[in-house]
């Protein structure tokens, strides 16, 4: 559900002084990355849903879904490093995607009523002779220490992060450590307006689901991008999430991450939730597809009008 930006090769992402994005949409995509169109399917009505819908800022103030069993809220806004602007209240609560799905969502499956799910990326230092501005040049990491290095750019010598699996690992934890106290921040701002119903700025209170599309911004390397998602991982679990999945198909995920394999470390065995679908039938036979990462299918979307809908498997 990637509103996403770039190819598996080279980055557009937020660069010291500019934002490089171009629109691309690639199959169903969970509203995740750069300019989109509507998410689309329902969940059915009040009391008896069995379905789910997921949302994001495409969404930014319209009218939600209603009756749904489930929601899944986008915390970025169409890239790993910006925030969904209708995550909490702007203004009130009742315009919150997050207070949405907690407060609105009727339950009755094996899904819990709220669910999140950001952009995932793995730009590397560089990108068109401009340094990425939120690279790491330090930590400490599974895969060795992230380290400077320097890099000429437009005839000037830059000291930057860089371009190793450390450091990805270390760019991937960064940006799910900002999601965890986005999402911290949205449910206190909710939760000062009064609202009715209580929203946990907990990330333990919620699945995570990491969107891992090729609409997104990748390096050529997969073993840096893999690297990257398990530093994603490892800074939503330090956060306290304690369930984080992934959002891709097999090609997708394949042509990202190399594929799984003994070597992929925590990406082994992480629930999926699998789009491509066009009608809920159609996502519920999605449910038995094989597990590219070795997990199970959890989550299966299909794609809608005006809101894209989600089976829990």
């Amino acid at each position: 559900m990637n509103r996403g930006v770039v190819r598996v090769t080279g980055w557009r992402a937020l660069t010291v002084g500019a934002l490089v994005a171009a629109v691309l949409m690639v199959g169903a995509v969970p509203a995740s990355a750069v300019q989109p169109s509507g998410h689309g399917g329902h969940g059915g009505g009040a009391g008896g849903a069995s379905t789910g819908n997921d949302v994001s800022y495409p969404q930014c103030g319209g009218s939600l879904p209603t009756g749904q069993a489930f929601g899944v809220v986008g915390v970025t806004g169409g890239l790993a490093d910006t925030l969904n602007p209708c995550l909490g209240p702007d203004p009130s609560y009742s315009q919150s995607e997050l207070y949405w799905a907690v407060a609105t969502s009727v339950g009755g499956t094996t899904q819990p009523v709220a669910s999140l799910y950001v952009n995932s990326a793995d730009p590397g230092n560089t990108y068109n002779g401009s340094v990425i501005a939120d690279w790491p040049t330090s930590g400490s990491t599974p895969f060795g220490t992230c380290t400077t290095t320097t890099v000429s750019l437009n005839g000037t010598t830059a000291s930057v992060g860089a371009n190793s699996e450390a450091c990805a690992w270390q760019y991937g934890y960064d940006r799910a450590a900002q999601d965890a106290q986005w999402l911290a921040s949205a449910a206190s701002a909710i939760d000062a307006q009064g609202a009715p119903t209580v929203v946990s700025g907990s990330a333990g209170a919620y699945p995570w689901w990491l969107d891992v599309e090729s609409a997104n911004t990748w390096q050529s390397d997969t073993v840096m991008n893999a690297a990257d998602l398990q530093g994603m991982i490892a800074g939503l679990n330090a956060s306290g999430a304690t369930t984080v999945g992934v959002y891709s198909t097999a090609s997708q995920w394949d042509a990202i991450t190399g594929g799984t394999t003994s070597a992929s470390g925590s990406l082994v065995g992480v629930p999926e939730w699998v789009p491509g679908a066009r009608t809920a039938s159609g996502a519920q036979g999605n449910c038995a597809q094989y597990s590219f990462t070795g997990g199970v299918v959890t989550l299966a979307q299909w794609s809608g009008h005006p809101f894209d809908g989600d089976v829990a498997c």
